[in-house]
């Protein structure tokens, strides 16, 4: 009677081991990358060399730290699903741009760091934000703001945007954080010799509580203090990321076809026009070593099992 209980016994412990690998533990405690918090409902995931999220963070989870990895892009469902968080924290990564539609379901956000990244713009994204008291943005590369992008920030308080590349704001771009108290806009080459300076100007001046001052790149008076007559050109910015050279237009439009040299192609842009795209979810390094072992696990314990079955059938018979 031996045999059988002892197979049943190792049938349960193998559907058990089974069960574990199948759902990807996330926690160090449970072998994961990240150090979880189950009282103040916390996970740590910062300096762990990681290029993408890692995946089944609780949903219950109140802080995430995401700090000094490797992630250079994220997917628009990145966090999704985590509604309860209240502080996401991005700094000292290589982020270049936020997909659409990122932040929108972290309506109980209150915290959102991005500092030091290498953001050349920053789109709309922080709509669903309404909640949100402390946007860092310090140490990114935008040159301009779009217009509207911090209006549903009725809450904020604090708005960090120096040592950026900003050269100008949208008129209104400040009107409707009516409870901001604390701006940083220090550090940005602010062009002074254009017109579109002086929403910024005439806000410094009338806001002088809030902020610490920003000077002109050209020269180092304060952009509060500039006038309509100091600021009277209409500029026109290029768009640097679609414009082409002129200098390589005069060149091909005078050159013969054999004169033509071969330009070389980066590598993505080759991938772009071959139509490959990057996916939205990319497994870090110590994902796909647990997701190796997870899998042999599985098929071992699926040989275990199968053994296990094939040893009660044999016994059954011969009883």
């Amino acid at each position: 009677m031996m045999g059988p209980v002892l197979a049943a016994c190792l049938l349960i412990i193998l559907s058990t081991a089974w069960i574990s690998q199948a759902n990807g533990a996330l926690c160090k405690k449970d072998g994961g990358v990240c150090t979880c918090n189950d009282k103040t409902k916390s996970v740590d995931c910062s300096s762990k060399g990681l290029t993408a999220i890692p995946s089944n963070i609780p949903v219950d989870t109140d802080r995430l730290e995401l700090d000094y990895n490797k992630l250079s892009s994220l997917p628009h469902t990145a966090f999704h699903g985590l509604s309860k968080l209240t502080l996401l924290s991005l700094q000292g990564n290589k982020l270049q741009a936020l997909p659409a539609g990122v932040f929108d379901q972290l309506v109980e956000l209150d915290e959102l760091y991005l500092r030091q990244n290498q953001l050349k713009s920053l789109p709309r994204v922080f709509d669903k934000l309404t909640k949100i008291t402390y946007l860092d943005l310090e140490g990114n590369k935008p040159q301009s703001l779009p217009e509207g992008v911090f209006d549903k920030l009725a809450e904020l308080k604090t708005l960090d945007l120096n040592n950026n590349q900003l050269r100008r704001v949208p008129d209104g771009a400040f009107d409707y954080m009516s409870k901001l108290n604390r701006i940083t806009l220090n550090d940005n080459p602010w062009d002074c010799s254009c017109n579109d300076i002086l929403y910024l100007a005439k806000w410094l001046a009338t806001n002088l509580e809030r902020h610490a001052g920003a000077n002109c790149d050209q020269s180092s008076k304060a952009v509060l203090e500039i006038t309509e007559e100091e600021a009277a050109e209409d500029c026109v910015y290029p768009n640097t990321t679609t414009a082409i050279p002129t200098t390589i237009i005069t060149t091909l439009a005078s050159s013969n076809d054999d004169d033509i040299p071969e330009l070389p192609v980066p590598q993505e842009n080759f991938q772009k026009f071959l139509g490959y795209q990057e996916p939205d979810h990319l497994p870090t390094q110590p994902q796909c070593l647990m997701s190796i072992s997870g899998y042999l696990g599985l098929m071992m314990s699926l040989v275990l099992t199968s053994a296990a079955i094939l040893y009660v059938i044999h016994f059954l018979k011969k009883a």
